[in-house]
């Protein structure tokens, strides 16, 4: 939120800057580059690149959230859409049917629209675009209609980490706060559980790019409601298969000690994960323990953690 009160996209609105990002992502398509993937496959004429993401958004779910971190879901909950279909591939996905069979309906950007504003009036205190990166365009011209309309509420990117720069510029004043995981340190392991390519290069532009957009420190209402900043999310995989300490030392170095960092212990098998030789058990809690050691020798100081049996 700005100085008079409005998200970024509703400035951007007034000043017409949010139709010209929607134009010039909707353009993208044509030979598409929105992750760092870059396919180059012209998603306008119905071809499909590793996401399998057409022209239109797919949305498979959208309602009122109320488990997110604490300055997110609040006392009313955070509006989440849910699109279908993702830039990943992980074995261990606890929502494959969305990521990986492409579960949802076809939402053109009235309909998106429609959902945003249906989930303010329901009074949730923010939009939650969760895994948006491949719609990015069809979300900017969903918002144009929305601000329009009178959407109000602070907006939400809700994604994996892996994303492209050229891509964050056109989110440049319009997304309130980022919400991106860190999920790895090591490449080979990164191409091997979720398919990502280059992702620890990648990720750490990203995060650093977000930092430079909104900041670091997470600046809340008078309700201690999030309306800008970042908060990064980690998930603790089993056998130290998310490089825990590595991915924190680096967050805490490059990014900042007061980075908000939401350290995730809800781990189960799911999807390809089941009876895998490593993943396919939930954590122990001397592996969370662990985590949470390491969150401190990294000097972070502000986050959440999450309950595992007598942890936390």
């Amino acid at each position: 939120m700005g100085g008079d009160g409005l998200p970024g996209y509703a400035r951007a609105h007034r000043a017409g800057v949010l139709r010209e990002r929607a134009q010039e992502a909707r353009e993208r398509l044509r030979a598409c580059d929105l992750c760092p993937r870059a396919c180059g496959v012209d998603r306008l004429t119905r071809e499909v690149g590793y996401c399998r993401a057409g022209a239109v958004a797919r949305v498979a779910s959208w309602n009122v959230h109320r488990w997110e971190e604490p300055p997110l879901s609040g006392t009313r909950g955070s509006g989440t859409l849910f699109f279908s279909e993702c830039t990943a591939r992980c074995l261990f996905c606890q929502n494959y049917p969305i990521s990986q069979l492409g579960v949802g309906q076809e939402a053109p950007p009235e309909r998106l629209a429609e959902m945003m504003l249906t989930l303010q009036r329901r009074g949730c205190h923010n939009i939650n675009l969760v895994t948006p990166t491949h719609y990015v365009p069809q979300m900017l011209e969903a918002l144009e209609i929305a601000a329009g309309s009178g959407l109000r509420v602070p907006l939400l990117y809700n994604s994996s980490g892996y994303e492209s720069l050229a891509t964050l510029a056109l989110l440049e004043g319009i997304v309130d706060i980022y919400l991106p995981d860190a999920k790895y340190a090591d490449d080979d392991v990164a191409r091997r559980l979720s398919g990502f390519t280059d992702y620890v290069r990648h990720n750490h532009a990203a995060l650093g790019e977000m930092k430079r957009q909104v900041g670091v420190d997470l600046t809340l209402d008078e309700e201690g409601l999030a309306v800008k900043g970042m908060i990064v999310r980690h998930l603790v995989l089993p056998h130290g298969l998310s490089q825990t300490p590595e991915v924190l030392a680096w967050i805490a170095a490059h990014l900042s000690p007061r980075v908000h960092v939401s350290l995730m212990a809800q781990y189960f098998p799911a999807h390809r994960a089941v009876d895998h030789p490593e993943l396919g058990r939930k954590l122990t809690v001397e592996e969370y323990e662990e985590a949470l050691e390491a969150f401190d020798r990294a000097g972070l100081e502000r986050g959440w953690c999450q309950e595992l049996g007598p942890v936390c």
